[in-house]
């Protein structure tokens, strides 16, 4: 086709001009590949870097499945655990940015990892797109009914008393509890004995039967041995006292200043994501987690719905990574 229309242009080089043109553009349109449909057209994978079951999953597969709903695709939850969310957080980073892959992963993920583990293969400021800080929930110091301290005072001065031998239970070492218990001897002046479990579970199973002290733990996590007796409470460690717990003092008003931390969950996508696409997303997921059918539920078991933007994401990131940069250091907390 190409080849006849040259030829029978050679007469006028407008007319050679325009049979070119004409016979390019049929060309390129059929070589073409079919345009994509708008986002999304097929099924997105959402990673979560830790076993199924924990916080993290839950709140993965309660937006993923909002996003189904609404969307009419299926959003695939996937549980690439190991190395402290280190894994399936580098498998994102390293996914294609269409979409089609994001990641829902909490503080260890995005804010301590780059100050524990030297050979991280991803930078949470430079490898993602970051969408939204989805929830956030205070700690809660609690204590086993056999601890004689009943007050954040009192735990003072028994520390201050027996330095290094109050022993605090966490999920493992450079875990958010760990470091929550860090940060507190940082501000009390005093040292505690460190007993790392991996996981949440063995560490709160031992401290309600009496073989740790006390522990830094998820509210959503011992709400139930609290109001059960089996555990004290002594603070939250949240900006303001807990709905769940409104008797419950905060450190700030316990007299530690500058101890307030939050367990969060938040939710990137590789690095490079249409604008659009990001838009909708971010979108979309702010609208699950706002929904009539999410934001009780999460709130009842101690969530705050948080669903920032992308900017205060980053802003925020920014100053969490400041942060425990400093108690990392000052602690001198390794995992290896």
């Amino acid at each position: 086709m190409m080849l006849d229309l040259v030829t029978r242009a050679k007469r006028t080089p407008v007319a050679l001009t325009a049979a070119f043109a004409v016979a390019m553009a049929a060309v390129v349109a059929a070589a073409a590949p079919a345009a994509a449909g708008p986002w999304p057209d097929h099924a997105v994978t959402v990673v979560v870097p830790f076993p199924a079951g924990g916080s993290t999953d839950m709140v993965a597969r309660t937006v993923a499945q909002k996003l189904n709903e609404k969307l009419g695709q299926p959003f695939v939850v996937e549980n690439r655990s190991g190395a402290t969310g280190a894994i399936g957080a580098t498998s994102v980073a390293r996914a294609q940015p269409d979409g089609y892959t994001f990641l829902v992963a909490s503080i260890g993920v995005y804010a301590t990892n780059p100050f524990l583990q030297p050979k991280l293969q991803y930078d949470p400021l430079k490898d993602f797109d970051l969408l939204t800080v989805a929830v956030r929930a205070p700690n809660v110091l609690v204590a086993t009914p056999k601890f004689p301290a009943k007050s954040v005072a009192e735990l003072i001065a028994e520390l201050k008393k027996n330095p290094g031998k109050v022993s605090f239970a966490s999920s493992g070492a450079g875990s958010s509890d760990h470091l929550t218990a860090a940060l507190f001897w940082q501000k009390t002046g005093t040292a505690g004995l460190h007993v790392p479990y991996r996981g949440g579970a063995p560490a709160i199973s031992d401290l309600v039967a009496g073989h740790v002290d006390v522990s830094f733990q998820n509210i959503n996590a011992v709400i139930s041995q609290i109001k059960g007796g089996n555990l004290r409470v002594l603070a939250v460690t949240g900006d303001k006292r807990s709905p769940l717990l409104p008797d419950v003092p905060t450190l700030s008003e316990a007299g530690v200043v500058g101890a307030d931390v939050f367990s969060w969950q938040a939710i990137a996508a590789p690095k490079g994501l249409p604008a659009d696409v990001r838009t909708k997303l971010h979108a979309e997921i702010a609208a699950a987690l706002n929904a009539p059918d999410v934001k009780p539920r999460m709130e009842e078991i101690g969530f705050e719905i948080v669903a920032n933007t992308p900017e205060e994401f980053r802003a925020f990131l920014t100053q969490e990574l400041a942060r425990w940069k400093q108690v990392i250091e000052d602690g001198k907390i390794s995992i290896e």
